[in-house]
């Protein structure tokens, strides 16, 4: 297992990425949200969409396949119904639009849909469907992605990971979230697990010959399996569909993911935000949905666990644990803030943790 150091203040984190991304043309809102959203990834326990994504988003960035200063245009405006154009902008910039416009529209209209074009890789669903939890709505958010999975049976790349995510209000439980894709693992993990020189499970990935394997560097070039078989190619292609397709946007190999430095994206997405009071009290909700919580773990444990997690919860502990005690990244992505830091000249920038003596 590849060595790590000490653990670092997550705000110093934000505070380097956000630099870096200002450094790069990026307002300092953006900026800020873009770097805030890499790290509560990586609170969250999900480092496979943390920090080790900042060099391939600002790698987009110089090349200008994704452009610093987001202009969003409404192209539909159809009463619950919107269409965002975004215009190649930062993709975490365009999901907060998209899912604030999709709220203020249930609140309007009881639902609000919002299907964005030309956007980039947003990083982890639920930090956006999370949003839409906390102004009062029940929030699915999907997205399609670069390709990795075959078709199935077949030995071509043509659909992505496409992740989605569903978040509830959940009163004192703050949302209960699901946040998947729809193979079984995200690409994220497998380079994670690069970066790590760890092998990765068996039943990840097959290589290029369709061979399974446990080497990452193998898998990336192969084929990361769908998961539940041919259910999670179907997921898959739907997803496709209605965030590449519906949106008038990229779809199946024509999406370039975040780590292709040169190429448009072309991400499409979709935003379904449900206002709660249009069914029944927001407060009566949350009281029902603490209640089923606690049914959900109000049951006799299985051998090897020590207590039931209801949707978003290992995340929640994560959260706060990492908040308490700081940030422990792998080796290589501190390498790649360090380099980052010497290209745009922000050594004094970094976390004193990683600044050399």
């Amino acid at each position: 297992m590849t060595k790590q150091v000490t653990a670092i203040d997550p705000q110093s984190l934000i505070q380097f990425a956000a630099a870096a991304y200002q450094d790069l043309g990026m307002p300092f809102d953006d900026a800020l949200l873009a770097a805030d959203s890499l790290v509560q990834a990586d609170l969250w326990g999900h480092q496979s969409h943390g920090l080790l994504r900042l060099a391939w988003y600002c790698a987009r960035l110089r090349s200008g396949a994704m452009r610093a200063v987001t202009k969003t245009e409404v192209m539909v405006d159809a009463g619950a119904i919107c269409v965002l154009e975004g215009h190649d902008g930062v993709g975490q910039v365009i999901a907060k639009q998209a899912v604030d416009e999709s709220c203020r529209r249930a609140k309007a209209h009881g639902v609000g849909i919002v299907s964005v074009r030309n956007s980039n890789h947003f990083g982890t669903c639920m930090y956006f469907s999370r949003m839409g939890a906390a102004q009062g709505c029940i929030t699915m958010i999907m997205s399609n992605a670069g390709p990795n999975i075959a078709p199935w049976g077949g030995r071509q790349k043509k659909i992505g990971t496409n992740p989605w995510s569903i978040a509830v209000p959940g009163g004192k439980y703050g949302s209960v979230v699901m946040d998947m894709a729809n193979s079984g693992v995200a690409r994220g993990k497998i380079y994670l697990a690069q970066k790590r020189r760890e092998a990765i499970p068996e039943g990840w990935a097959i290589d290029k010959e369709g061979r399974p394997t446990t080497d990452p560097a193998a898998a990336i070039e192969g084929f990361i399996l769908p998961m539940a078989g041919h259910k999670g190619y179907v997921l898959g292609v739907m997803i496709d569909i209605l965030s590449g397709v519906l949106s008038g946007s990229s779809f199946l190999d024509q999406v370039h993911g975040p780590y292709d430095p040169v190429n448009k994206s072309g991400a499409g997405h979709l935003f379904i935000s449900m206002n709660v009071q249009a069914f029944q009290p927001l407060e009566l909700f949350e009281k029902t949905i603490e209640a089923y919580v606690h049914s959900l773990k109000d049951v006799p444990l299985a051998a090897g666990h020590d207590q039931i997690y209801y949707p978003g919860e290992m995340e929640n502990l994560a959260n706060i644990k990492n908040r308490q005690e700081g940030l422990i990244l792998p080796i290589d992505t501190l390498e790649s803030l360090k380099e980052l830091a010497v290209q745009a000249n922000l050594k004094k920038a970094l976390p004193t943790e990683l600044q050399d003596e």
